[in-house]
């Protein structure tokens, strides 16, 4: 096995998407049972995510998931990739993820991003907007400061105050600069950006300035991996993702996940077909001997200490056995 894959360390996040012809609640199900599999199989985290008013995807409140799944887990570390911190006020934050840590001591991470809703209505729900994202870097240091009992305003946050809950920051646009001056670990992708990705692997170690959560960098990358008995299998797994992505492109919403199948059959415009080309390419998929062999290349390239993977597909057997694949690959 290849040295550099056998010292990364394999996590997964699950979108919870929602399917064709199965519901939200379903979709949730599947997350928290998709957890107990990826635990069986050996991977160090699982993690869910935050999204508002899209079709596609069930999973909007991340604490509350992030909950069920650590309740149905035993070892497992269990986090959020991420918790959007312009959506809330950090004392909020703080407070769930106390809570988390307190009911499930040393597994939960807190992962943070710096999106600020989907669409303008999304937006207004939330009582926010585009401009909110700008203050990410104080909202992380006002966030780490109700852990650490530092807050001027004589609150204190409980039970978070006290506890040490690992903060991670989802690098979009300047947040490996974030990341590196806040001293955070640092989750950057996806796979398929290259030379973007490695240019902000850079960065963010030249800048990283050691803190109390971190003394040096740690880097974290993000992308779709798919492995297969053969490479037609490997592909089938990415079509669902690249059709709904597609379309969100063409006609303004996300949709559930189809069947690769029904995907097939489309007669596609030229330009869902474009997108649709597009969104099956750069994703590090094949056999097993195929992904261990780009794995490598790219662990080389960015010398990022953990892989985490973000495949989503409507054949949850499927999908389950892509992971098992994946496993033997990190053990081999």
């Amino acid at each position: 096995m290849s040295s550099v894959i056998a010292a990364t360390r394999f996590s997964v996040l699950d979108r919870s998407r929602t399917r064709e012809r199965h519901t939200n609640a379903e979709a949730l199900r599947d997350t928290v049972r998709l957890a107990r599999e990826i635990e069986d199989l050996g991977y160090h985290r699982f993690w869910v995510s935050e999204h508002h008013g899209v079709p596609g995807v069930a999973g909007s409140a991340p604490t509350v998931l992030a909950a069920a799944v650590a309740g149905a887990t035993r070892t497992i570390r269990v986090g959020t990739g991420g918790v959007m911190l312009p959506n809330h006020q950090p004392l909020v934050v703080a407070e769930q993820f106390g809570v988390l840590e307190s009911l499930f001591p040393g597994r939960v991470d807190m992962g943070l991003g710096r999106s600020v809703g989907f669409t303008d209505g999304v937006r207004r729900a939330l009582g926010r907007d585009k401009g909110d994202a700008e203050d990410f870097a104080a909202q992380i240091q006002e966030l780490l400061g109700w852990f650490r009992g530092t807050s001027p305003t004589g609150v204190h946050a409980r039970p978070a105050e006290g506890l040490a809950v690992p903060p991670f920051v989802l690098a979009m646009g300047e947040g490996a600069d974030i990341a590196a001056r806040a001293g955070l670990p640092m989750v950057i992708g996806d796979l398929r950006s290259g030379e973007k990705m490695r240019r902000g692997i850079d960065h963010y170690r030249e800048h990283f300035r050691p803190s109390l959560w971190a003394s040096e960098p740690y880097v974290v990358i993000s992308g779709t991996i798919a492995v297969a008995g053969t490479p037609e299998e490997a592909r089938r797994l990415l079509v669902p993702e690249a059709w709904a992505m597609a379309y969100s492109r063409t006609h303004g919403t996300f949709p559930p996940l189809a069947p690769a199948e029904e995907v097939d059959a489309l007669t596609m415009t030229d330009k869902e077909r474009g997108f649709y080309e597009g969104g099956l390419a750069g994703h590090i998929a094949g056999t097993e001997e195929q992904v261990a062999h780009e794995l490598e290349t790219v662990l080389k390239e960015t010398g990022a200490q953990e892989v985490l993977v973000t495949t989503s597909t409507y054949d949850r057997e499927a999908l389950v056995d892509s992971y098992r694949r994946l496993a033997r690959i990190a053990e081999a």
